[in-house]
């Protein structure tokens, strides 16, 4: 139990690997949980063959003591920070804080699982400030590929971590504010103990792309095609399904949404304050009326996934939209690790009966980009917050020690990578303890 001069941070998923999210911090006798996520399509266990649709970390740790759970706060709404928290919540039974983008896809979530009633939701606008039990929290507004990315800044009086979360530097997100150093230049004149970082691209040299040279990127491919166009893209990515829209007005073509996810989305950005007004789109029975030239429709199923819309075109069972010879694929989304096969076998069937695609690796065109800071933006981070120690999150070991090499580069006292289960004490003494915790992963079964 942490006691009143610790401080502690204890990942139970996320470090290590990229996905399934779950983060706790020790103080006074009480533990703050941060983001609560799942993986898809993944082991229990290491080398394990067999795979599993949803994946999160084991809680059983916290769930063993959750009355000393203050309570859960979710930074923003991707899978891997939120998806595992309708699942597990009546596990910790503490209340959440979030800001409100984040609040709806949660609402919406909680609903399909019957709990919508039963969970307290502190639904808290971008840059407030907060107490959740012993810990003084303020959220940090950064950019992503979602609305409302924030970072948290955790201060007690036993010392202050500043936890970045899913971020990048973008000056023209598309949606939301420009990313602004201003107040993160003020953190390091509040004494930053620790920052926890993403890691997910720390191998990767320079500069990240910034959302609003994909639209342009984007509007170049499309402008130039006869026929029908799909673009498969993760439906969390808002700004992307904007950029869509507004091409498909610039272009004389009609958006239309194939997927529920995909539509569930844009519902709440439109509850939410996120999508642009004047920006229409078709219903997905429409769509296979209009002529070829005038279909711009986004579906689900980037990843290759078999019941998604896609896979469901690729095969001929799409019963909305069917795709014929010399129409486009365009996939506007990451391989994610371990997706290589299914991706490979959805493009081949595509191209088996004419229909081209288009992948990231086919064009110098930046069609995709990331939601993570390369390493000239780490860098920047770190020089702007100084923090004394760099713990590296959000990652695998190469990237994490990769992280840790550009902290040391940028002056950073002290560098401590981990696993989960490990344990990084940060109050009285600073260091870390191997294997505090045992790390596990459990299997979530859809309803």
């Amino acid at each position: 139990m942490p006691m009143q001069n610790d401080l502690w941070f204890l990942p139970l998923g996320g470090t290590g690997e990229i996905g399934m999210n779950l983060n706790l911090y020790g103080h006074d006798g009480q533990w703050l949980m941060v983001d609560c996520g799942v993986s898809f399509n993944e082991p229990i266990e290491a080398g394990s063959e067999r795979t599993h649709e949803l994946v999160c970390a084991d809680p059983d740790f916290i769930a063993q003591q959750r009355s000393r759970l203050a309570g859960i706060v979710i930074t923003h709404a991707h899978e891997d920070h939120i998806g595992a928290l309708p699942f597990l919540w009546r596990r910790f039974q503490a209340p959440v804080y979030t800001t409100p983008f984040t609040a709806e896809i949660l609402r919406r979530k909680l609903a399909q699982v019957g709990l919508l009633e039963d969970v307290t939701i502190h639904e808290l606008p971008m840059g407030s400030r907060f107490s959740v039990g012993p810990f003084e929290l303020q959220w940090i507004t950064l950019t992503h590929s979602i609305p409302e990315p924030s970072g948290l800044m955790i201060e007690t009086p036993a010392g202050n971590v500043f936890h970045t979360g899913d971020w990048k530097i973008d000056h023209n997100p598309v949606i939301g504010d420009k990313f602004s150093p201003a107040v993160l230049s003020t953190l390091r004149s509040r004494d930053v103990t620790a920052m926890v970082c993403d890691s997910t691209n720390a191998l990767k040299t320079g500069h990240s792309v910034s959302e609003g040279d994909c639209y342009e990127a984007l509007l170049e491919v499309i402008s130039q095609e006869q026929g029908r166009v799909v673009v498969g893209c993760f439906s969390s990515n808002i700004a992307r399904l904007v950029s869509l829209a507004r091409i498909a007005q610039a272009t004389g073509r009609y958006l239309c949404l194939l997927g529920r996810s995909l539509q569930n989305m844009v519902s709440a950005a439109k509850a939410s304050g996120y999508w642009p007004a004047g920006l229409p789109m078709v219903d997905s029975a429409h769509v296979g009326y209009l002529p070829a030239h005038e279909v711009l429709a986004v579906a689900t199923g980037s990843q290759g996934e078999p019941r998604a819309m896609l896979n469901r075109m690729a095969h001929g069972n799409c019963f909305d939209l069917t795709l014929e010879k010399g129409d486009l694929v365009l996939f506007s989304a990451m391989i994610i690790p371990g997706n290589e096969a299914s991706i490979e076998r959805l493009v081949a069937s595509f191209k088996a009966q004419g229909i081209r695609t288009l992948q990231s690796h086919d064009t110098e065109l930046p069609i995709h980009v990331s939601g993570h800071p390369y390493q000239a933006e780490l860098a920047n981070m770190y020089d702007w917050v100084r923090p004394q120690v760099a713990i590296p999150t959000h990652g695998e070991a190469a990237h994490m020690a990769a992280n840790a090499r550009i902290a040391k580069e940028a002056h950073v006292p002290r560098q401590l990578t981990g696993l989960n289960g490990d344990l990084f004490v940060l109050g009285q003494e600073i260091g870390v303890r191997k294997k505090a915790v045992t790390a596990k992963r459990i299997a979530l079964a859809r309803n």
